[in-house]
């Protein structure tokens, strides 16, 4: 069914993700931030340092990133945070951090300009300068920028997805595979809605900036998560991207995971054991094989 039939009540509930959680979304945001303060805190345990990256001048212009202590460039999982463009920021989103440099994988979480500070124009152009300047400073960083997974929730799910597939990303670079978990991809719907107070989009910014209706032959491999418990508005976005970018040529998978919501199912992204983190760590692993393969042939 298109979003076109739902009245402008059904899309308030349909985009409102804490309407499938009882409306308080609080005991979650509290696990972001304690989650991320232990993984910061398992970081220095084991003698490994959380740097803050400025990217820019502006206050949420900062990566914080930790590099596992591993020879030679490693991979790279990248978080980009959600919350309507609205709120959150780095600090309560470094929960994944010490899962992957246990796996030797470095992680970066990015912070960026909330609306209606910036408009959304600006946000996706801040994570492709974020991006940007990991890769630069890739050498430095001890990271191979061929091995770089990008990953996003709900808001920053979107975000990867304008990185990744953009042509213009960082001086044409794009990451080896798109993690993509409960994300809107097209961003028409939201115009009537609540969402839309801070950022203030008219139909043509909503259009220039919804990943869906991107050229999206040559995109990188994407894996499309959500949770069961999700709005139906949610699931059929995520559902959409996939059949795009599969009828694009890009492959694609889409995966719904049992029992978890819009908040929680991102707490498990670097997680053996878990749906989404076996899936994000394999496409790690994945990627830093083929390069052992490619080296070995050279």
């Amino acid at each position: 069914m298109s979003w076109r039939t739902l009245t402008a009540e059904d899309l308030e509930r349909e985009y409102s993700p804490s309407s499938c959680v009882g409306g308080d979304i609080a005991p979650f945001l509290g696990e972001y931030v304690s989650q991320s303060q232990a993984a910061r805190d398992a970081c220095a345990a084991a003698g490994l340092h959380v740097a803050h990256l400025r990217y820019g001048e502006a206050p949420r212009q900062i990566i914080h990133f930790v590099r596992p202590q591993a020879a030679g460039p490693v991979p790279l999982l990248v978080f980009i945070h959600g919350g309507y463009w609205q709120e959150l920021s780095p600090d309560d989103s470094f929960f994944a951090a010490a899962d992957g440099v246990r796996h030797d994988v470095a992680f970066a979480a990015i912070g960026y300009t909330l609306a209606p500070e910036a408009s959304l124009d600006e946000i996706v152009a801040e994570v492709m300068a974020a991006l940007a300047h990991l890769v630069r400073e890739a050498e430095t960083l001890g990271i191979d920028p061929a091995q770089v997974v990008l990953t996003g929730s709900s808001a920053g799910a979107h975000l990867a997805a304008m990185a990744s597939i953009a042509p213009a990303t960082a001086a044409g670079w794009r990451p080896k595979a798109m993690v993509l978990v409960s994300g809107i991809y097209e961003l028409e719907p939201l115009l009537g809605t609540y969402i839309n107070d801070a950022l203030a989009l008219d139909l043509p910014a909503a259009k220039r900036n919804s990943p869906a209706l991107l050229p999206l032959a040559g995109a990188p491999r994407a894996h499309i998560v959500h949770g069961d418990n999700e709005t139906d508005e949610f699931k059929r976005q995520s559902a959409d991207m996939h059949h795009r970018l599969r009828a694009a040529g890009v492959e694609a998978t889409l995966q719904e995971i049992a029992d978890r919501n819009h908040f929680d199912v991102i707490l498990d992204l670097a997680r053996r054991g878990e749906n989404l983190g076996e899936a994000v760590l394999d496409l790690l692993a994945a990627s830093a094989n083929a390069k052992e393969a490619t080296d070995a042939e050279l």
